[in-house]
């Protein structure tokens, strides 16, 4: 799965690496970001149903379908990620994925390892509380321990908190600079006020021989060529029907993971420390 990625490029970056054509009102400054997390808004590019080109817009992480009763009702589930081969057969996803396909624009990804996939446990030590026996500024003999009752009772011996193991996380990116696209599909709830509610998820694929290593999905990314098509643009009249095709991992030679910071598993934290694994 793919449930942390980054984006480190601006609007106008994106606009041009990406060809966009027009950008949508609710588009307003994009800054980078080192952790993007589930019902971030972030932009997206889809096709215009007024002018059939490409159209940055921005939504929220995780599909809320069009059939939902409530905004609420699927928050208990995951719909970040849309599984490939769910993609025609699933009620979530078979409509979006025939008619709402879209880019979702990216400097890499973060992958946990699955499953005890080459994974790797540090160990965080937690401060104990201690008894400030030796930091009696009277250093008191004849008192009692410190017991909590008057008959020098020994304490019970104070539990040390368990040290917790962190999972190893990893960067995953492409060799060649610059933004790329996931796979994406998007849908549209309409609120009890009539205004519209637009969400994104990202479609995931068996991995590569790269991040088969440590995990058994990764994020589906586009090559540049089939932007267009993807996105249902063509106007050289070619096969209408889901690009099933494009259902494939990418490249793993074009491809490199390297160790990151574990502290990307909180949404709270996010800047450039998030790339250093140290």
């Amino acid at each position: 799965m793919c449930g942390r990625y980054y984006s480190l490029f601006d609007k106008q970056q994106i606009a041009e690496h990406f060809h966009v054509r027009s950008t949508a009102d609710n588009v307003g400054p994009i800054a980078p970001n080192w952790n993007v997390a589930p019902g971030d808004p972030q932009p997206v590019i889809r096709r215009s149903r007024e002018t059939g080109e490409r159209e940055l817009e921005m939504m929220l992480w995780g599909i809320v379908p069009w059939f939902a009763k409530s905004e609420l009702e699927f928050k208990k589930l995951s719909t970040i990620n849309a599984k490939s081969d769910r993609l025609t057969d699933s009620k979530m996803w078979r409509e979006p994925f025939a008619k709402r396909r879209c880019l979702v624009p990216a400097s890499g990804l973060y992958e946990w390892p699955k499953h005890n996939k080459i994974k790797e446990e540090f160990l965080v030590s937690e401060l104990s509380e201690t008894s400030a026996e030796s930091g009696d500024l009277f250093d008191r003999q004849d008192l009692p321990a410190r017991s909590g009752d008057l008959f020098g009772t020994p304490p019970p011996d104070k539990k040390t908190k368990a040290a917790k193991p962190i999972k190893r996380v990893f960067a995953i990116t492409l060799t060649e600079p610059g933004p790329f696209a996931f796979a994406g599909i998007w849908d549209s709830w309409k609120r009890p006020d009539g205004t519209r509610l637009e969400t994104f998820a990202i479609v995931t694929t068996e991995p590569n021989e790269l991040v088969a290593q440590i995990h058994d999905r990764l994020a589906l990314i586009l090559h540049p060529k089939d932007y267009d098509r993807w996105l249902g643009i063509d106007t050289r009249g070619g096969d209408p029907r889901p690009p099933l095709d494009l259902l494939h991992p990418y490249d793993a030679d074009k491809m490199v993971m390297k160790p990151a910071n574990p502290a990307v598993g909180n949404w709270r934290n996010n800047g450039p420390e998030m790339l250093d694994p140290t």
